[in-house]
């Protein structure tokens, strides 16, 4: 592992549709819009087991995260943030970015952007694609390490066209966006 997954914190913020369909009052545009604010913290969130699932799969042993979404103002799209301490403190962005593009050379759906470049929901929205951005600060040995996806898309229906595909033994990109609503 490259970092000491026992120091992650992972900060999440994602757009109105995140809360689901159902209709609630603090999840319309009009009463999300100028507001940024947490909820579901301190574990309270319905995907911190499964977070911690994954994570403790890899560490090969138990791991709690710590995880905090945020509502922001705007219909789709999760920009989430990662900070963890290096196992390496020697590692440097460039280090990274190399391990992160050969990790995902083979994923038709993941962009790792080059350096000093950080993902934006905007890039994303309507594609199936996820956006990676990777930083190094020296002064704490910490990775601080950015994505950006549609969670309508990415998040939802389109990974499960992409498995479908996947388990048919299908073009893995069959019937998913690449290009963006976005210019």
């Amino acid at each position: 592992l490259l970092i000491v997954p026992e120091t992650a914190i992972i900060d999440a913020k994602s757009g109105t549709s995140g809360g689901g369909r159902k209709a609630k009052v603090g999840m319309l545009l009009a009463e999300a819009e100028g507001s940024l604010g947490a909820y579901n913290v301190a574990g309270a969130h319905r995907h911190t087991p499964e977070i911690e699932q994954v994570c403790s799969d890899l560490a090969g042993h138990d791991i709690r995260i710590q995880f905090t979404p945020h509502l922001i103002p705007m219909v789709r799209g999760i920009l989430a943030t990662v900070y963890a301490t290096l196992r390496d403190p020697g590692l440097v962005r460039e280090d990274l970015l190399t391990i992160y593009n050969a990790f995902y050379r083979s994923s038709p759906f993941v962009q790792v952007l080059g350096s000093g470049v950080y993902p934006q929901t905007k890039w994303a929205v309507g594609t199936n694609l996820c956006y990676i951005g990777v930083a190094v600060d020296p002064r704490t040995d910490r990775v601080i390490v950015m994505s950006a996806l549609d969670n309508l898309i990415k998040g939802q229906s389109g990974q499960a066209v992409q498995d479908l595909n996947i388990m048919m033994g299908w073009e893995e990109t069959l019937g998913l966006p690449q290009l963006a609503f976005y210019p």
